[in-house]
């Protein structure tokens, strides 16, 4: 293995679940170093709400112990495995929402490791080794070279940090379901995941339509390069575009109680897929539906989590192709309760990211 050069691991954490926002700096044991292993020391980390899922435990309880969240981590290669072959201390690289999987399962095999059944995400979670997994809210983190995104020149590290997550959400779905010119694809929910999704379907040459409540986001969403913009507050939105969509990306993670699946499909053109990125609480499922409104045109309902390697070399090359810079705020690290308590409170425009000011 390279020499390595010594990391101090310190974090900011929650340590208390009652006071979720409330995030103490703490160190804590990274994994075991294995031989495809990249170490590196953070430089900046996006702030997503997976991270308020997590600290609020909407959907699994938070494990024993400090918690550090993040998962939209950039920063610069401390060390490599042996192993490791794309990256070398020096480089900038990114990491996600994961940090292993087994390897060896058809998924791994496939390239498509985010569907690992033995993925490890990037916090809440637990090493192969035992050790519990840490985020990014942190000075630097490891994770198998599957994981590792080396990140263009022409693409800040400031910007790189939230496509980790939230760019990736958006675009794998985008590039798995043939986004391209001459389709027509809708948005629903404009928020840090939808404001990607409008970036990358516009880039990838797509017609885009953006839904969402009220008027109060439709400027922005032309300013992001949104064709049409759709008040889903509008009585029977939704009957203007029947049968003329080729895929919808929905990133929301909550459904109103007038929401119903019927009307949103029925925009949708025969063989037209409705796939939901955005996770809610998990007493909050999917409204249902009855089998007839799929068979009408042929709709289908799916859904997608994180993107492989692949998927997030394409996303970076095509970011530095076509100059895509997301929307977002920087705070200082310490300053992770404002941008947390924001994103909770729907206050976000449309990114926090976080810059490095532990000094370890």
């Amino acid at each position: 293995m390279s020499t390595p050069k010594e990391l101090k691991f310190m974090g900011y954490a929650m340590t208390d679940a009652a006071a979720w926002s409330d995030l103490q700096l703490v160190e804590f044991q990274p994994k075991t170093f294995g031989p495809e292993d990249v170490e590196l020391a953070i430089t900046h980390c996006g702030v997503c709400g997976s991270d308020v899922h997590t600290l609020h435990q909407s959907w699994s309880p938070a494990r024993a112990g400090p918690t550090v969240v993040g998962h939209e981590i950039v920063g610069t290669v401390t060390r490599v495995g042996d192993l490791v072959q794309a990256v070398r201390p020096g480089d900038r690289v990114g990491v996600g929402g994961g940090v292993d999987s087994c390897g060896a399962c058809r998924p791994c095999m496939e390239g498509l490791e985010n569907y690992c059944t033995q993925l490890v995400i990037t916090l809440n979670a637990t090493h192969r080794d035992g050790v519990p997994s840490q985020g990014g809210f942190a000075t630097g983190i490891r994770a198998h070279q599957r994981f590792v995104f080396p990140i263009p020149d022409k693409v800040e590290s400031r910007h790189a940090a939230s496509m980790m997550c939230g760019g990736l959400t958006a675009f794998h779905p985008l590039r798995a379901n043939g986004c391209g010119p001459g389709k027509k694809v809708g948005v629903i929910g404009i928020g840090g995941v939808g404001h990607y999704a409008i970036l990358f379907a516009k880039a990838m040459g797509a017609e885009v339509y953006a839904f969402t409540r009220g008027n109060k986001k439709a400027e922005d969403a032309r300013k992001l390069g949104a064709d049409h913009v759709v008040d889903t507050n509008a009585e029977a939105f939704w009957e203007p575009y029947a049968f003329s969509l080729d895929l919808i990306i929905s990133t929301v993670d909550h459904f109103g109680p007038d929401t119903t699946l019927p009307n949103i499909l029925s925009m949708l053109y025969v063989q037209g897929r409705y796939i939901t990125v955005g996770l809610p609480p998990m007493d909050e499922p999917l409204p249902g539906i009855h089998p007839f409104f799929l068979a009408r045109n042929a709709a289908s309902i799916g859904g997608s989590l994180l993107g492989s390697k692949a998927d997030a070399v394409a996303m970076l090359e095509l970011a530095a192709e076509k100059n895509i810079v997301p929307w977002i705020e920087e705070l200082p690290m310490n300053q992770a309760k404002v941008a947390l308590e924001a994103l909770h409170d729907g206050k976000a425009r449309y990114r926090y990211v976080l810059t490095q000011d532990i000094a370890a």
